[in-house]
């Protein structure tokens, strides 16, 4: 199947703010219309970073549309002008929410973060050689960011974790699962 067998018809933006929501009318290939509609994001980045005594730093970080705290990578959003490496994302959140530059960034995978309604997409890394760093001048942590713990935890742990269903953040159980089998060679 060819996915030119779907075509846009008719694209409306319905709602700009933080996320933004169009509405595409789709011909399928049957020749029924549908309406989709489409959250745009932009593409976000995400870490996982292994301390020097092989440790994975993780935070625990409230979340509204859970109501509730989860255990995360570090990870945040390409929306800073000129910033158009994922890498230099990766170093950035690394730098905002851990304090943390990583000597070494090794590319993990990049995945969609949910194809069925959005078009967000996450590049995953491993960090490792982490070293303190300071946060730019005139950065100040807000919101969820200003209560951030950080979890140090060792691989084993966090993937253990993982199976037992305490960690269920869809890029973190990614990346502790991709980065575990990385290094494990």
């Amino acid at each position: 199947m060819s996915a030119a067998w779907f075509e846009t018809v008719d694209s409306r933006q319905a709602y700009r703010g933080f996320s933004s929501v169009r509405v595409d009318r789709v011909r399928t290939p049957d020749g029924d219309e549908v309406e989709r509609e489409v959250v745009e994001r932009p593409a976000a980045v995400a870490v996982v970073p292994i301390a020097p005594d092989d440790r994975v730093l993780l935070l625990h970080q409230y979340r509204q549309p859970v109501g509730r705290p989860l255990i995360e990578l570090p990870a945040g959003l390409m929306d800073v002008a000129g910033e158009d490496d994922p890498a230099d994302t990766a170093q950035r959140e690394l730098i905002e929410e851990l304090g943390m530059k990583a000597g070494s960034l090794t590319a993990l995978t990049r995945f969609w973060n949910s194809a069925g309604w959005t078009d967000e997409v996450t590049h995953l890394y491993l960090g490792r050689e982490l070293q303190p760093a300071d946060a730019p001048e005139g950065f100040v942590a807000k919101a969820e960011e200003a209560h951030l713990e950080v979890v140090s935890l060792l691989l084993e742990d966090a993937v253990a974790a993982v199976r037992d269903g305490e960690i269920t953040d869809a890029k973190t159980v990614v990346g502790l699962l991709l980065a575990h089998r990385h290094l494990q060679g």
